[in-house]
């Protein structure tokens, strides 16, 4: 078993291997574990109605997190990208934007430390985590029935075929258990969110 992938990254695994005829099994979800919410974080601005006309806001530049950031802002009003875009939208297809609104695009990690430039940055949960910054930090956040959180929910991956030995149901029950879902709650602060 392993865990650190969501969906997507496994089936493009799961398509490679098949690419190369590689000799090598399916893997399949086991279960869903967790989602790292993205947030839109206050910057130089603490409240997203009075941002300023051009304001700087900071955005993850790689492709599955831009899209999510963008998709964020405008759940909240911000900004409208093209709605066939969804999870695959960049900063081109932004089809509205009344506040000429400046997208900085930044590597993943490098969003956080913006945040002094910046009117406000959406950051992954796991970077937000690692700057120190807390629920109260976050002005708006990604909803647990988003597009994004059906789609890039972490989950275990095991081989098909496997899912019902033994130990693997056991993996699957200790990690979907109250006590690690307590955990994931009071340790992660909102940053990180069970989704069993």
């Amino acid at each position: 078993a392993n865990f650190f992938q969501h969906f997507p990254y496994l089936d493009d695994f799961n398509k490679a291997r098949e690419d190369e005829n590689a000799d090598w099994t399916t893997l399949v979800p086991l279960v869903y574990t967790h989602f790292e919410p993205m947030g839109v974080y206050k910057g130089k601005s603490s409240d997203l109605a009075d941002l300023p006309e051009g304001a700087k806001i900071a955005v993850p530049n790689d492709p599955t997190n831009e899209a999510r950031a963008l998709l964020l802002l405008e759940a909240n009003g911000l900004i409208k990208i093209d709605e066939n875009k969804g999870l695959e939208a960049t900063k081109k297809d932004i089809v509205e934007n009344t506040k000429n609104f400046e997208i900085v695009e930044l590597e993943a990690a490098q969003v956080a430390r913006s945040l002094p430039d910046v009117a406000i940055a959406v950051i992954n949960g796991n970077y937000a985590l690692d700057a120190g910054l807390t629920e109260d930090d976050i002005l708006a956040q990604e909803d647990a029935d988003s597009e994004a959180a059906k789609t890039y929910a972490n989950l275990i991956a095991v081989r098909e075929g496997d899912e019902e030995l033994p130990q693997l149901v056991a993996l699957k029950d200790a990690i979907t258990s109250d006590a690690i879902k307590k955990f994931i709650e009071e340790n992660y602060k909102g940053l990180v969110k069970p989704v069993f």
